[in-house]
């Protein structure tokens, strides 16, 4: 997990990358692109896991999706290195690394096909970053798992997003995803009646499978295994990408679209 005066020096640098894109007009890209924000500051809540997924889905579609890794591990960015020159193309950035010999606004820039920038974000960003963090998200997923430990701290971010980011319920912007669960759980039942009393929509609930642990070790998403190996994860996810694709229906285009937070 990132010590948190490291997360808060990744968060303010992208801060200020923002307002230098917000200054200069913006920072190419497609004016009606979509921005997903995967935030959860406990670690091990699965955001690579949906950044990844998210990213092959788009790809395997026909569209150029960015995948923004922005956590120091590299999770993300190690798993697009294990994809095959014949499987669907993936734009990568790994905003998390520091390149001397470019400025840190090219190094970030959005080639101007990307249809969808899927961010991946670090473990421990402070609170007081997520305002500029969420600000241009058009959807802020939050992954939680089925545990005390996981569920106070989801409960935190929630609020988090709320009071201090400002982030509206009714804009619909946060989506919840109930991730690695076993359903005929108590511990599952306790998440879910916990969800419910927070009035935002739980968008999916991924199962506990190995069939992400495969995936990943292959530099591949589950859109992309055999559809019978992965039927009923593929289920799983038709709600979360229905979801978004209904907000992308709506969505309007806006100028001075930057790459969305860079905790790196």
């Amino acid at each position: 997990m990132l010590l948190p005066c490291v997360a808060s020096q990744l968060a303010r640098a992208w801060l200020s990358y923002v307002r230098a894109c917000h200054a200069a007009g913006g920072c190419v890209g497609s004016a009606d692109m979509q921005r997903i924000l995967v935030l959860n500051p406990k670690g091990g809540s699965g955001k690579t896991t949906v950044a990844t997924n998210l990213a092959s889905y788009y790809a395997g579609r026909g569209q150029r999706p960015l995948l923004s890794d922005n956590d120091p591990q590299g999770s993300s960015t190690r798993w697009l290195k294990k994809r095959k020159p014949e499987q669907a193309f993936i734009h990568g950035l790994a905003a998390f690394e520091r390149n001397a010999r470019m400025t840190r606004a090219w190094q970030l820039r959005i080639p101007a096909d990307v249809t969808h920038v899927i961010v991946d974000t670090p473990a421990a960003t402070l609170a007081h970053d997520m305002p500029e963090m969420t600000k241009n998200a058009d959807a802020i997923l939050v992954p939680v798992l089925p545990s005390d430990i996981d569920i106070h701290a989801f409960s935190k971010c929630i609020a988090d997003l709320l009071l201090i980011a400002k982030v509206r319920r009714d804009e619909n912007r946060i989506g919840v995803i109930a991730n690695r669960v076993r359903r005929n759980t108590l511990t599952y039942q306790s998440l879910m009646r916990f969800l419910e009393t927070l009035r935002i929509p739980v968008i999916a609930t991924l199962r506990d499978s190995q069939n992400y642990v495969r995936a990943a070790e292959q530099g591949i998403g589950i859109h992309e295994m055999k559809p019978k190996e992965a039927e009923q994860d593929l289920k799983d996810w038709q709600a979360l990408l229905a979801w978004l694709e209904a907000k992308e229906a709506v969505q309007q285009p806006s100028a001075g679209i930057s790459p969305l937070p860079e905790t790196a």
